[in-house]
This record gives structure tokens, sequence and C-alpha cells, in this order.
């Protein structure tokens, strides 16, 4: 895929290739079913979704694959045997294109990350200001 700079996740799912459009959108539509409060917008060039200004979950497609971002040691933990067969590195979670979409794990790994941003957000607010 050509380099350009994508001013809407519209755009970014339709400078796809043609078999990676319609599991992106899939991909898309888990997400924000279960983040409906989450803004969406485009950062470092992929979709993105965020709650109260801060990134949530990031996706992109790829030749063989689509990617989650970021992932932590909390969430491979929870999701530790639905994401046995799916390569897992670096804060990243790599997904075939040729299988289909675990739309559930998907689903629970966006929640999960909607709820450690509040805890971190929350955990901000009650921290003593320093002077």
């Amino acid at each position: 895929m050509p380099k350009t700079n994508f001013k809407s996740v519209d755009e970014y799912l339709a400078a796809q290739p043609a078999p990676a459009q319609n599991v992106l959108s899939a991909v898309r539509n888990t997400i924000r079913k279960a983040l409906p409060a989450a803004e969406e917008v485009i950062s470092y060039n992929i979709p993105t979704y965020k709650l109260h200004g801060a990134a949530v979950l990031y996706f992109a497609g790829w030749k063989q694959h689509y990617s989650l971002y970021p992932v932590n040691d909390r969430i491979v933990a929870a999701f530790k045997n639905e994401l046995s067969s799916y390569k897992v590195s670096k804060g990243t979670i790599r997904f075939p294109l040729s299988q289909p979409i675990p739309v559930k794990l998907i689903a629970g790994i966006a929640k999960l990350r909607a709820k450690q941003m509040a805890e971190r957000q929350k955990g901000k607010a009650s921290a003593p200001k320093k002077r």
C-alpha cells in the first residue's frame, strides 16, 4: 500500500486491498459496538479509538494479517486461552486475514482496554498534585 496520510477511517479502509476491506470493516464495527462512546480518529496513520481524549485501541491492516494495538500483559493474561492460536508480540496481536474474525475476543479486548484506561485516568485524577 502506498504511503498516504489518511483523514478518516473510511478513507483508510478504502485504501486497503479488496480482500482485506470486508475483514477490516468487520473489525471496525466490532470495536465500535464494544466502545460506543469512543471517538474514531486516525492516529499514527491507522484507525484509533479514543475515550476521554486518550487512545484506547488501534487496528491496522497488513498483507496477510491485521493487528490490534496496544496489548499489555494484563490483556494477554486475561485472554490467554483465546490468544493461544495468534501471534502476540511487543504490544501487538496479529490475526490472519484468512481466518474467521474472533468478534467476541476483539470486543473483550476493547472493553478491557477501556477499563484499563478508565482506571489509569481515575488514578491520575486522585494522585496528589506536585508543586
